[in-house]
């Protein structure tokens, strides 16, 4: 029994750990944080996504009732951007300042380490919005109004992947920046993550109302494009940095959500 209380204790703070780090959801936990914790807490990266999906889906639902699709998707990616407090966002610029600059590798990562954001990163960033304004746009419609199921998993997607990718692909950096604290992830955390990014896209899937067997083709191409698009992008990485850094699991987790979000627009006007 002592058994089963202290796996469940060391879950529940593991999953703590992944909200207060991704997110600006108050989580009110002291925890004692160490490599171990930052380990086991990447398992619990999708359940994150799920939670911001959830909550910007919800606020999509509820703002397009009461307003125009414009006006009702300027205030639900003001809340996309809040509840991650810009992380990823800053990750984005913070590579694409890095990589966009042509700089030799240990240039590039200089670049990425300074606060301050250049030009590419700033066209980066505002490109980003754009893009994931006119696909809320879409979304919150009420043509569309079915595919907010997309929204809600497109955020367990990205940030699936981006445990493959911690767990996959070296650290650029030689143990400085807080990606560093992430080195010890394996394929095991990899693994778990995928369970859960399984289990919960199904079952939001399910409670949209779609059939189970359409919920697990839906799951199925999911994992697939996700796969896909971050395995080209994070190799695409690594060639020039070689390895990941902090900054480049941000950017990832953006590009992932605005691409598998394309997808679903795209089949909405299919």
């Amino acid at each position: 029994m002592r058994n089963y209380r202290d796996a469940w204790l060391n879950g529940l703070q593991a999953c703590a750990s992944a909200f207060q780090f991704l997110t600006r959801i108050p989580v009110n936990i002291q925890l004692n944080y160490t490599d171990d914790l930052f380990r086991r807490s990447t398992v619990y990266y999708p359940v994150v996504g799920l939670v911001i999906g959830v909550l910007v889906a919800a606020a999509g639902w509820m703002l397009g009732l009461v307003l125009p699709a414009a006006p009702a998707s300027v205030l639900v990616l003001g809340i996309w951007v809040a509840l991650t407090g810009a992380l990823h966002l800053d990750g984005l610029m913070d590579t694409a300042d890095g990589l966009l600059s042509h700089r030799p590798r240990e240039k590039m990562l200089e670049i990425m380490k300074d606060s301050r954001v250049g030009a590419m990163g700033v066209v980066a960033g505002v490109l980003l919005l754009m893009m994931k304004f006119s696909l809320l746009l879409s979304l919150v419609s009420e043509e569309t109004g079915g595919f907010l199921a997309f929204l809600v998993v497109a955020p367990i997607w990205s940030r699936w992947f981006v445990v493959w990718a911690i767990a996959g692909w070296p650290y650029a950096r030689e143990g400085t920046g807080l990606g560093s604290l992430f080195t010890s992830v394996t394929r095991s955390e990899a693994r778990n993550a995928t369970i859960w990014a399984f289990a919960a896209s199904v079952i939001v899937f399910m409670a949209m109302r779609f059939p189970w067997w359409e919920a697990i083709t839906y799951t199925a191409g999911l994992i697939f494009a996700a796969g896909l698009i971050g395995y080209v992008l994070a190799r695409g990485m690594t060639r020039k940095l070689g390895g990941l850094t902090g900054d480049t699991y941000g950017a990832l987790i953006e590009l992932l959500e605005c691409a598998l979000l394309l997808g679903a627009v795209a089949a909405a006007s299919w």
